[in-house]
């Protein structure tokens, strides 16, 4: 079968089509569902499959129906309703923790994005899904490195501590001023602290120079008045 040939077939509206669409849509949200729950995700495998199934079937029934004779449906209403539920569904894996760490973003993108591709290989253009697909896989493993990269050497940090609240406050600050960093703020965290003795801070600051966030957290660890410390 010459190429020209299965593209025509592969868009095609016979049932054979329609399943190879959906398996492919399916097969495909599992793999990018794959890299999430790899990283310990609360969306996984499962969830990211059936969102681009459901997407795929949804599309290629918004094509099934326009195609009908004498009925007159608009082609774009059920894609527009699955990316709006889509996004119900993504919002649910956002949380702002105690911390102020905001964590599922990602996931939420990514499921928006595999909704998507679902929907284009649903409708046939294989073309755009699969290259939807590529460009998930790349953006959540090659740019999460570069990203990781650029954040480990910002010269912004924001870290959260866990300080002795007798005697460390002060003279955690005096430090921090001793090594050249700015403080931006420092608050007082809700988080119920490992230690009764202490107290828990966010501190927003910036560093003299370009360096890594693990030998500033580092330097915080040795410090005998600090219990915990991580960046957020």
């Amino acid at each position: 079968m010459r190429i020209t040939d299965f593209d025509l077939f592969i868009t095609g509206s016979n049932y054979t089509a329609i399943v190879i669409r959906l398996v492919l849509a399916m097969v495909l949200g599992s793999l990018v569902g794959w890299e999430r729950i790899a990283k310990h995700q609360s969306a996984g495998i499962k969830t990211f499959a059936l969102v681009s199934l459901g997407s795929a079937a949804a599309t290629a029934l918004n094509l099934y129906l326009s195609a009908l004779p004498g009925f007159n449906a608009d082609v774009s209403r059920i894609p527009a309703g699955v990316v709006s539920g889509i996004g119900f569904l993504g919002a649910g894996n956002i949380l702002v923790t105690g911390r102020n760490q905001i964590k599922g973003l990602s996931t939420a993108a990514t499921l928006w994005v595999t909704s998507c591709m679902g929907m284009a290989i649903g409708a046939g253009y294989l073309t755009v899904g699969i290259c939807s697909f590529l460009l998930v896989a790349f953006a959540n493993i090659v740019l999460l490195h570069v990203s990781n990269k650029v954040e480990e050497y910002s010269q912004y940090m924001r870290i959260y501590i866990e300080i002795n609240k007798d005697k460390g406050v002060n003279t955690l600050t005096r430090m921090i001023h001793g090594e050249g960093f700015k403080i931006r703020s420092m608050t007082k965290s809700k988080e119920k602290t490992i230690m009764d003795s202490d107290t828990a801070l966010i501190i927003d600051m910036d560093l003299d120079k370009k360096r890594s966030h693990t030998d500033v957290l580092t330097l915080f660890r040795n410090l005998d008045y600090i219990n915990y410390v991580e960046e957020v």
